[in-house]
């Protein structure tokens, strides 16, 4: 059974910064691609950031230079830094597993999901 707990969301100001967590039981992070997603009220899922398989990270366009993925091996974790965070960030945010290989940037390549957490960035 693979499980995926996200933590770390909340209220910022614009320009603030979050970190956001990721803690895998069942599956270790660093042999799977891992991706970071969101979803705002009435839009789509949409790709955030990843790790390939074999640990490329990749971004979105639109946070490309603010979010930062990373993971710790020994935790089994990968954390998402986001910073000067604009009202357009806001969203409920979700990190997702994937058994499959290459850059997966659609929600559909990924098979395991956590519940998710809000971060709120007000204007």
């Amino acid at each position: 059974q693979v499980q995926l707990v996200e933590t770390g969301g909340g209220l910022v100001q614009a320009g603030g910064s979050l970190r956001l967590s990721c803690a895998a039981s069942g599956r270790t992070l660093s042999t799977n691609a891992v991706g970071w997603f969101r979803q705002a009220p009435g839009k789509d899922r949409e790709f955030v950031a990843a790790f390939t398989q074999a640990s490329t990270q990749y971004y979105a366009d639109s946070v490309r230079g603010r979010f930062t993925i990373s993971r710790d091996n020994a935790k089994n974790t990968v954390t998402l830094q986001m910073n000067s965070l604009k009202p357009e960030d806001t969203a409920v945010y979700y990190c997702a597993l994937s058994l499959y290989v290459g850059e997966l940037i659609t929600a559909s390549d990924y098979h395991y999901w956590g519940q998710g957490t809000q971060v709120t960035v007000s204007s």
